[in-house]
């Protein structure tokens, strides 16, 4: 699936930085089963467990290689649980960086993710859709120029 573009080269300009005393901490996603995303989610993506109940909600908090936090999940029946797999992937994604966008898609699909699109941009970087085992989209981000730290 070719996915639409926005605007030019425009959008690429330097930004200024962030204010001093805001970071971004993380994003909440709740979800039927907690416990076996966690999982998959540490198996599959390199992620880990940086806190978590072993109770209900089972919340877990899910950190990066250089241990920052950044997606909680949790399964708590309070709200509905989205039904993430019915909105496109360009309405929402957990985005992941990889020096090898096609290896890490043929890794995911073989571990229950199902492959959504594939698109080189302009500047040759690589960006492919997959949604996990619950549907979430998944994007993996193969940069020609990657984000600083990466």
């Amino acid at each position: 699936m070719k996915l639409p573009r926005g605007g030019g080269a425009a959008l690429w300009a330097p930004v200024q930085p962030p204010t001093p005393g805001m970071k971004f901490e993380h994003l909440a996603l709740n979800v039927p089963d907690a416990r076996a995303m966690s999982r998959w989610y540490v198996e599959h993506l390199g992620l880990a467990v940086l806190r978590r109940r072993d109770d209900a909600p089972y919340t877990h908090f899910l950190g990066d290689e250089g241990g920052r936090v950044f997606l909680e999940v949790y399964s708590n029946p309070a709200a509905p649980y989205p039904d993430y797999g019915a909105a496109h992937p360009l309405v929402f994604h957990v985005a992941f960086f990889t020096p090898d966008a096609g290896a890490a898609q043929q890794k995911l699909v073989a571990a229950g993710a199902r492959a959504f699109s594939d698109e080189t941009m302009p500047d040759g970087s690589r960006l492919i859709f997959v949604r996990d085992p619950w549907g979430v989209p998944v994007q993996l981000c193969q940069r020609a120029q990657p984000f600083p730290g990466f």
